[in-house]
């Protein structure tokens, strides 16, 4: 695998200087303490043991996998005593409420620690990573009792998290679930059903695991409203909070995967297992919508995980690999050829990535801050987060994760042959990062929850809000020297609300049409909303330039990178313009018979 150095640097510009974090958060009652010094350090500290304690791990996690008998499933060498170290240090705890044993660190502190733990070792970090859905869902919507019991071990680490909802029949389609359960004289449940692709879903790191299950009442109505959320305990746990006896729930196997197989993913059986109602009665999947969203930004940091970590692999490699001559003369008169850096082509490769790793990451950075105003903000500026969050998630998981996987296989790209090569590990970042545009949401289901509940549903009010957003940073920063980033994004946010119209007069004669052109959509949406961020980074690095303030060169090359993504990837809209209002006739005309001629 390439070195992993934490790009610390660009972190702290994000967190410091784009997004104002110690602004925002002296401002947000209960976050007072996260201050720009202390974000540094807990940065500081993180990318120490991302690149020191996780880094090496995931070469051993890809090979050895994980595994599987009757009793237990054995993860990776290592694996168990990262995750003790990770556990003694507080991280699970960081961003956890205090009540239940959390440092009360914002949300942005968690996302950023995801980020470099899973760019070090992104099947490792998705033992602890579950966990938090978990923590978040339990918060919400369990019982004083369910919040006493798990919250405090969940929130240690002690325990870990899953979330159980796919079934052999039904993915996406949650409609089609068939696990039942089935009441208790004394007020417990009796959870019997299968669930497939279950992320660690049984390990050897913590003492319990904690699932989230969802199950249906024995007088569910059919279809989504009748689905409840439960939680089953791999153990059941004593009045005193202690481990008890094991409960009826089993692994039954774990599948071999393209990649990430340090992560164990699971098939379990519950057999009567014992669970506990949480929330009302077949409003389940409202609730788990809780671990659902928290899962979607987690997911997207993968994108942005791989992205760089491909993105350093190939940067290093492109500069010591010698081969040809440069087409402006030699670069490297006294070698035999030249670094292949000093190619066009190579560089169109390197800066695509780059572009997409430090874009993705001011867009992530925001997504998360924007749930630490919803948690902690006055309840103006908490409706605004929260619609921002509403229309940008699925967005963000989507898009992110797309861009995130090309830019993987870019880091192939660059090695040639050598990329193809396990020697190398730039092979195994593509297979890792392939799972994240299909898990927590299909690229294409993301782009039916954008176009279908986001825009249309709402009648286009949460992307009005966006795009005023856009509007203003552009009203604000509208002098010449700003023009090249400013102008452009004024008239890409406008044609977003045309489009959106356009769209949507289309569904309404053909409801087809807005499947069809969801996904161009929401790609779309996703190129525009990472302009945004990159004329944010572009106007401020210009600002620190023209001051002489800091590192000049870093802010020339956050100025370049924001030139080369408005010149070469955001005309990329160009062709998704014209794709996404192209209909659905061209795709349903044809009888299904057809396809095989």
């Amino acid at each position: 695998m390439p070195d992993y150095k934490a790009p610390v640097r660009d972190i702290q510009f994000v967190v410091n200087e784009v997004l104002e974090s110690e602004k925002v958060y002296q401002s947000l009652p209960g976050y007072e303490e996260a201050t720009e010094d202390l974000m540094n350090a807990i940065i500081d500290e993180g990318a120490r043991f991302a690149e020191n304690v996780l880094a090496p791990l995931s070469r051993i996690g890809d090979e050895e996998g994980c595994q599987w008998n009757s009793e237990c499933v054995t993860t990776p060498a290592g694996y168990k005593e990262a995750y003790r170290q990770y556990v003694d240090n507080g991280w699970p705890a960081l961003s956890a409420a205090p009540e239940y044993g959390g440092q009360g660190m914002p949300m942005l502190m968690g996302i950023i620690m995801s980020e470099l733990a899973g760019t070090a070792d992104w099947a490792w970090v998705m033992y602890p990573g579950l966990s938090h859905g978990a923590v978040d869902t339990v918060a919400a919507h369990g019982d004083a009792e369910q919040k006493a019991k798990y919250l405090t071990k969940l929130v240690s680490g002690e325990w870990t998290g899953t979330m159980c909802l796919t079934e052999s029949q039904c993915g996406s389609d949650l409609g089609l679930l068939r696990t039942k359960a089935e009441p208790q004289a004394d007020g417990s449940y009796a959870i019997t059903g299968t669930k497939i692709f279950i992320s660690a879903g049984e390990h050897d790191m913590a003492d319990n695991i904690v699932h989230i299950v969802l199950a249906r009442l024995p007088d569910a109505p059919a279809g989504t409203k009748g689905i409840s959320l439960f939680i089953v305990p791999r153990c059941n746990v004593n009045d005193d909070g202690s481990v008890g006896e094991r409960n009826a729930v089993n692994c039954a196997s774990i599948e071999k995967k393209m990649g990430i197989h340090g992560n164990a993913t699971c098939v379990l059986n519950f057999d009567g297992a014992r669970g506990f109602l949480i929330g009302e009665p077949n409003r389940g999947l409202n609730a788990m919508f809780t671990f659902m969203n928290t899962a979607r930004i987690g997911t997207a940091v993968q994108g942005l995980a791989h992205a760089e970590l491909s993105f350093q692999g190939a940067l290093s490699y492109a500069k010591d690999r010698l081969a040809m001559r440069s087409l402006t003369g030699p670069k490297n008169p006294d070698g035999p050829a030249d670094p292949i850096i000093v190619h066009p082509d190579v560089r169109r490769m390197l800066l695509t990535q780059k572009a997409f790793a430090e874009g993705s990451r001011a867009f992530l950075y925001f997504l998360a801050q924007q749930g630490d105003i919803v948690a902690k903000g006055s309840e103006e500026d908490a409706k605004i987060a929260d619609d921002l969050m509403a229309l940008l998630t699925p967005i963000g998981k989507a898009f992110v994760t797309e861009v995130g996987f090309e830019s993987a296989n870019l880091g192939v790209q660059v090695y040639g042959g050598h990329g193809f090569i396990r020697e190398w590990g730039m092979e195994q970042i593509v297979r890792d990062a392939r799972i994240a545009m299909l898990y927590e949401g299909t690229t294409g289901i993301q782009a039916l929850d954008l176009v279908g509940r986001k825009v249309l549903g709402t009648g286009g009010k949460l992307l009005m809000g966006f795009t005023a957003t856009i509007d203003a940073f552009c009203a604000e920063h509208d002098a010449a020297e700003y023009a090249e980033f400013v102008k452009p994004l004024q008239t890409y946010a406008q044609e977003w609300l045309e489009l959106s119209m356009k769209l949507g007069e289309q569904a309404m004669a053909n409801p087809d049409n807005a499947g069809a052109g969801a996904v161009d959509y929401l790609m779309y949406s996703g190129y525009v909303t990472l302009a945004y961020f990159w004329a944010r980074m572009a106007v401020l690095a210009q600002q620190k330039i023209a001051a002489a303030e800091g590192d000049v060169s870093f802010y020339e090359a956050k100025v370049m990178t924001a030139r080369f993504y408005y010149e070469r990837l955001l005309p990329r809209t160009e062709s998704l313009k014209v794709t996404m209002l192209a209909g659905a006739d061209n795709l349903m005309d044809m009888r299904e018979e057809l396809f095989q001629l």
